[in-house]
């Protein structure tokens, strides 16, 4: 048989291994020919780079950095660099064919990457994390390129350090190349509306799934499992449009006000606060794990994978869960909800507001021209309606789930471009 069902994972889920089973049913729906399924299963490149670093007490140290290349079929591979302490190979291989999917599912051309080094950047200095930054770009300088891989912030990273890598990466061709990366400070070329994107995207896409489900945003509330910036503008932008935010978390705990939270007072004592709630008044404590199982409409899980488990799934009570974080659902859990009859929004289709908006920042540096505010945000939420309307007729069509569904466009639209493009 061609598709072969994962080894069971104990517990945690490997990554890579919950993507590879929801790629092997939707490949199965598409009838997938073999040679195609082998090609958009694989990693096209992955590099393991060690990167030495002065440390401000004079020693070096060696840190271990990862980028994965999942595809290049649709285009140059795009996606993020992470620095965390438990940063592995099998987990930046997930998420770089997560990348692929999701670019593929809102239509842009490019293909998918990750990328991740394993540190702790909270313990280090700026001047350490610059160096990190460098170093690593310098390790990487033939992958990274406009029109090859172009990198952009993700967990642990943010502007500050892809401006570095801009500036690195320029120096080594002697010209400033604004276009090798996304997420820039805006005076570097970055582009406005994208700090709020990703959170624009569960927005837009939570609204359209509610209207499927004849939910009123005004009478409808939601909670919102982590608050950094793709959860707190996902909250700040639903409450926006009437609902009631009833619960928001981060690592400091979770909080809850049966008359709906404010969140812009919420944002504003985080952003007062070294980006953390805690001490924040506006709310009680209530357990973490309580949060993601509370009587509430929607449930939007906005911070790690696999936050969602055969441990938790079945005292679920949210009608519809959007996923914010890349890969909170385990795969295990999925046909729980499923007979439920729990819609979600996946993170391939909910979080891909991010990775739309970076495409607007590399059009706009190639032309050298700035879109206004306005332009942008009405251009990623239109490419969301329209990639959500394109998952939700594919789940209608093939009677599957929307997850199913948004792997069944994103593997069709690849596969159909790697045959027009001649194979091998």
């Amino acid at each position: 048989m061609l598709y072969k069902e994962p080894a069971p994972i104990k517990d945690r889920e490997n990554p890579f291994e919950s993507m590879m089973s929801r790629f092997n049913i939707a490949a199965e729906v598409l009838g997938l020919d073999e040679e195609t399924y082998n090609v958009l299963k694989s990693p096209t490149r992955q590099v393991i780079v060690n990167v030495p670093v002065t440390m401000d007490d004079g020693k070096v140290r060696v840190f271990e950095g990862y980028r994965v290349i999942h595809s290049t079929i649709l285009g140059p591979s795009k996606g993020g660099i992470r620095y965390a302490p438990d940063v592995f190979l099998d987990e930046v291989k997930a998420l770089a064919a997560w990348m692929t999917w999701k670019c593929a599912v809102v239509d842009i051309p490019y293909g998918g990457a990750k990328g991740g080094i394993i540190c702790d950047p909270y313990s280090m200095s700026s001047g350490e994390i610059e160096r990190l930054t460098r170093a690593y770009t310098s390790s990487l300088v033939d992958i990274f390129g406009p029109d090859q891989d172009i990198p952009a912030p993700d967990m642990g990273t943010g502007p500050r350090e892809m401006a570095w890598l801009m500036d690195e990466y320029s120096k080594t061709k002697g010209s400033t190349v604004h276009a090798v990366v996304t997420g820039k400070p805006l005076v570097l070329g970055g582009s406005l509306g994208r700090v709020e994107a990703t959170g624009r995207g569960v927005m837009v896409s939570a609204l359209a799934a509610m209207d499927k489900l004849g939910m009123d945003p005004s009478k409808s509330t939601a909670v919102v499992q982590g608050f950094g910036n793709v959860g707190a503008w996902a909250a700040k932008l639903m409450a926006e449009r009437g609902v009631k935010i009833l619960g928001v978390s981060d690592v400091s705990g979770a909080y809850w006000n049966d008359n709906g939270i404010d969140i812009e007072e919420a944002i504003r004592y985080k952003n007062n606060n070294n980006g953390r709630l805690q001490g924040f008044q506006g709310a009680e404590m209530m357990d973490s794990d309580d949060l993601l199982t509370a009587n509430v409409d929607v449930l939007v899980p906005a911070a790690v994978e696999d936050v969602i488990t055969i441990h938790n799934v079945d005292k679920i009570q949210a009608r519809l869960i959007v996923e914010g974080a890349n890969g909170p659902t385990s795969y295990k859990a999925d046909n729980i909800i499923n007979e439920k009859g729990i819609m979600v929004v996946p993170d391939i289709l909910a979080n891909s507001g991010g990775v739309t908006v970076s495409y607007f920042e590399w059009v706009q540096n190639r032309m050298g021209f700035k879109w206004t505010l306005q332009r942008v945000n009405d251009r990623a939420e239109r490419y969301m309606k329209e990639a959500f309307e394109r998952v939700y007729a594919a789940s209608q069509k093939y009677e599957v789930p929307m997850r199913i569904a948004a792997y069944i466009v994103a593997i069709d639209k690849v596969a159909m471009t790697y045959k027009y493009r001649g194979g091998f």
